[in-house]
Formats: C-alpha cells, sequence, structure tokens
C-alpha cells in the first residue's frame, strides 16, 4: 500500500484505541520524571511565559512519483525542490508533535504515528528527554485523524500511550472518525474509546492558553491551534502545509491527500498572505525539524524562513 492510501485510511486508526487498563492508571508518581537534557531529538523555547518543546517522532519519505506524492506535477515539483537546494527525487516531511505546559496542563499537540507509515517512533523517547513520562500528559489536541498524527495515542499492545490524557478533537472530525469506523465494523472499539475523547466546537478555546483554529479543505474537522502567552502567538499549522518548500512556494497546487482541494487551497493562501503580514510565528509539523519559522513574501510568492539556525 502506498503512502497515499495509507493516509486515506488512517482516519479510521483511532477507532482501534483500546481502553485504559487499570494497570496502566497505577504509574509511579509523575514527579519522578527526570528533567529535561541536552537531546537532538527535542527543541525546548517559549512561547512567552509557556514553556514548549518540538519532540521528533520520525520521518516520511516519499518517492516523487505519481502514486507516492500528492502533487500530480511530480516534474514541476522537481524543479521546485532542486531550486531549493534539496533534491527533487523524494519529498521528505518531519514529523514532530508539539508539547506545551500550559499551567497545571502537560499538552501535546498530536502524536506522531506511531511507527506506521515507515516513521521511526520517537516520539516517547523524546517525551521523557524533554522531562515528561507519558502518565503526565493531561490534554492530547489532535489536529486531525490521519495517521502520523494519531498513531502514537497507541502502543504496540493496543494500550493508551498517555493513559490519563483526555483526547480532544474537533466535533466535525470527531463525526467524520465515528462514520468511518462504523462503516468499517469497529462499533465495540468506538465504545471503548469515546470516554476518553472530549470533542469541541471549532474555534473553542481548548486550555487557558490554546485556542482551536479551524482550518479548512484537509479533513472536514481539521484544526490548527493558536498558542498565546502575553503578545506571543504561536500557530500551529497541522496538514494545512505539508512541505516547507512545495506547500509555500506552491500554495495554488492541489494536494491529493486534502479532502476538499479547494477549500485546501485557499486555506495554504490565507496562512501565507495573513501569516507574512503579521509576521507571525508558525509550527510546522512536517517540516524540517523542530518546524519553527515564518512566512516571508519574497517577489511574487513566498518562502519559509526557519527559526533556527543551520535548519534547511
Amino acid at each position: 500500500m502506498n503512502v497515499h492510501a495509507r493516509l486515506a485510511a488512517a482516519a479510521l486508526i483511532l477507532a482501534s484505541i483500546a481502553a485504559c487498563s487499570p494497570e496502566a492508571e497505577k504509574t509511579a508518581d509523575p514527579t519522578a520524571a527526570a528533567p529535561a537534557a541536552e537531546n537532538a531529538d527535542i527543541h525546548a523555547f517559549r512561547i512567552g511565559a509557556l514553556e514548549a518543546a518540538a519532540l521528533r517522532d520520525g520521518e516520511i519519505r516519499l518517492a516523487n512519483k505519481a502514486g507516492e506524492s500528492p502533487w500530480s506535477d511530480t516534474a514541476a515539483a522537481r524543479a521546485v525542490l532542486t531550486e531549493a537546494g534539496q533534491s527533487g527525487d523524494s519529498i521528505s516531511l518531519s514529523v514532530q508533535p508539539l508539547l506545551v505546559r500550559d499551567g497545571e496542563r502537560v499538552v501535546l499537540i498530536d502524536t506522531g504515528a506511531g511507527g506506521r507509515m515507515g516513521t521511526q517512533n520517537r516520539l516517547v523517547a523524546s517525551l521523557r528527554a524533554a522531562g515528561v513520562d507519558p502518565t503526565m500528559v493531561t490534554d492530547v489536541l489532535i489536529s486531525h485523524a490521519h495517521g502520523d498524527h494519531v498513531g502514537g495515542l497507541v502502543g504496540a499492545d493496543g494500550s493508551l500511550t498517555f493513559p490519563r490524557a483526555a483526547v480532544r478533537i474537533s466535533a466535525p472530525e470527531w463525526e467524520y472518525m465515528k462514520a468511518g469506523a462504523a462503516r468499517a465494523g469497529e462499533t465495540a472499539l468506538l465504545t471503548a474509546v469515546t470516554p476518553r475523547v472530549q470533542p469541541f466546537a471549532p474555534g473553542a478555546q481548548v486550555t487557558p492558553s490554546i485556542k482551536a483554529v479551524a482550518l479548512a479543505g484537509h479533513t472536514p474537522g481539521h484544526t490548527g491551534y493558536e498558542i498565546a502567552s502575553g503578545t506571543d502567538r504561536l500557530l500551529y499549522v497541522g496538514d494545512a502545509l505539508h512541505s516547507s518548500v512545495i506547500s509555500v512556494q506552491r500554495p495554488d497546487w492541489v494536494n491529493a491527500w486534502d479532502t476538499d482541494g479547494a477549500a485546501g487551497v485557499a486555506t495554504r493562501q490565507g496562512l501565507l498572505e495573513r501569516g507574512a503580514a503579521a509576521g507571525a510565528r508558525i509550527y510546522g509539523v512536517h517540516f524540517p525539524f523542530p518546524g519553527l519559522g515564518r512566512f516571508q513574501r519574497r517577489d511574487d510568492g513566498f518562502v519559509w524562513v526557519p527559526e533556527t539556525t543551520g535548519q534547511p
């Protein structure tokens, strides 16, 4: 099965989550977690007074050919990538969920792929390197239901990776997932996970410092998150943009992974226009690690300007 097909099927993945076992609830005191240390798989930073960290989960590498790339004009994609100094034969998408300490809450935005889709399953190790045991996570915010964003919700044995966390997802996305699970005959599994899920309305304030932002096009309830502290802001864009080169420089190209291609184009163009005009700080979950930077208008288009030195 190619990556496109795996992504299309991944909306059902959350329905396979087993209910948390009683043993998982008896984990040792989470305050015993080790402090954050130097580690190439974490990038600690601040959003105003909030502590945050990019957590490396792995990488998805696609061949730039029909059936793998979501952009149909592979020759044009090769030219854009080559001009940016990257290989034109493949498309690399980093996967890095975002950790935010919001008061007493320990928030994880998306959960990586859990080793699916050719990724390296580093999230839990990265989380612990940042000084957080999985049992300390209080809220898991899901941008959408594709496997590289929800796959890490469960371990290989089917138990919840974050046993004490509320799983929060937009109501339209949850309905989309439930309908898919019902069609697949996963009613029992859906019943098991329902107590963990707390759907929210698009645009809701989901934690004291994090607000949901509806980003139409990729999936029916696809959601970004604006994290705010004082005058500082960071916008987590989810899969509104995938490639820091193609999605930014050619936002008008339809992405085959979007359920609504026209809405996806409009969302990308709007994010780029508004982001560049405001100098907004952006978190690209699939951009080169650690995914922090800004959009900048250049000539008749846009480019991605990473925040960290040495980042491609």
